[in-house]
């Protein structure tokens, strides 16, 4: 694998762990959860060292998948939502995992720029374009 540049270097805005719980209507346990079982990533940054989420992850309720997984962190809770994790992104986080990415890595791969696409693999994502950028992912292996 080349290097990759930096997290900060390559993100424009950046959740703590708060925040992303206050955007998707769960408590901060919940999102540690969703950091836990991969289905969101961050990255420590600053000083002193803050868990943050980048907030391209999130996307409006509105926006959400529809073929979303039923039953999911959105279900659990009876607060107002403003904005769900990004559906493709769980998917894409496992294939760059079985490459052998780190969570860092993983959100660096996804910022950087990629001809191919073009843009950004999280664009793509954000766009539907998930069978492309996996495609993309495996090809690391």
């Amino acid at each position: 694998m080349t290097a990759q540049p930096h997290p900060d270097d390559l993100v424009d805005s950046w959740l703590t762990v708060p925040d992303v719980a206050d955007e998707l209507g769960v408590d901060a346990g919940r999102v540690r959860r969703l950091l836990k079982e991969r289905r969101l990533v961050g990255v420590r940054r600053g000083d002193p060292p803050v868990l943050s989420v980048p907030a391209a992850f999130l996307v409006p309720v509105d926006a959400r998948n529809p073929a979303a997984e039923a039953g999911g962190y959105e279900d659990d809770e009876p607060t107002v939502a403003r904005a769900a994790v990004l559906a493709s992104l769980q998917g894409t986080l496992s294939v760059l995992g079985d490459v052998g990415m780190s969570d860092a890595e993983a959100v660096a791969w996804l910022f950087t720029p990629d001809e191919s696409l073009p843009g950004r693999p999280v664009d793509a994502l954000r766009a539907g374009h998930k069978t492309e950028v996996r495609r993309r992912a495996q090809a690391l292996l």
